[in-house]
């Protein structure tokens, strides 16, 4: 753009300098030829020079535009049509031997589940509880002394003992479970109970230890 403005600016100053030599010859022929007027009818010779022609600007060429890409479509996959499996009989000639088709078979009896026992209770571990005193388990029992010094000092009391027999019957073992208050009443109540004889005690017919309470009332005559 600016090498055409550059041109046209050049192309005008050569028109106007062509212009001006043009003039300038014919001024000089005339002069010479004497056609001219002399300076005091000379007219005022007006020379319009030529003015920078306007601007043209050229419009500005659209840029291009770009190309679309041509869209590929996928052409939809078609499932394969569907095909039917079809089991081929064999075939039978009529004088091929056909096998009798197997006999029915029985109707199946369900035979009822026998009901199932209880399970019988645990049998009890331990020695045996007596209910009572041991006067009907031990026929040979003696009673106990008093202690001498109790009966001068006055003592009573009710001492309660933990019998335990064991298999034949014999006293293995004996506790105070309630002491008198007095520890000679209490030690006559051991000293007693373990003298004494008595039957085993028995569980499904067979002979156990067993446990009693057996209580003693110390207690003073006369008073």
């Amino acid at each position: 753009m600016l090498r055409l403005r550059q041109n046209a600016r050049s192309a005008r100053l050569a028109g106007l300098s062509v212009v001006l030599a043009l003039h300038g010859a014919l001024l000089y022929s005339l002069w010479h030829s004497r056609v001219l007027p002399p300076p005091t009818e000379t007219a005022t010779l007006f020379v319009d020079l030529l003015t920078d022609t306007p601007k043209v600007e050229l419009p500005k060429p659209d840029p291009p535009k770009p190309k679309a890409k041509p869209v590929k479509r996928e052409q939809p996959v078609q499932p394969p049509p569907p095909q039917q499996l079809a089991a081929q009989a064999p075939v039978v000639s009529p004088s091929d031997p056909v096998a009798p088709p197997p006999p029915p078979l029985p109707p199946r009896i369900e035979v009822p589940a026998e009901p199932v026992p209880p399970a019988p209770p645990p049998k009890p571990v331990g020695p045996a509880v007596l209910s009572g005193e041991l006067a009907l388990t031990c026929p040979d029992r003696a009673p106990p002394s008093y202690p001498a010094i109790s009966r001068r000092l006055g003592e009573e009391g009710k001492v309660v003992l933990r019998v335990e027999l064991d298999e034949t019957g014999q006293v293995d073992r004996a506790t105070i479970k309630t002491s008198s208050g007095y520890a000679r009443l209490d030690e006559a109540a051991l000293a007693t109970v373990k003298r004494w004889r008595c039957r085993p005690a028995s569980r499904d017919g067979a002979a156990v230890r067993a446990v009693a309470i057996q209580p003693f009332n110390f207690v003073l005559e006369g008073r």
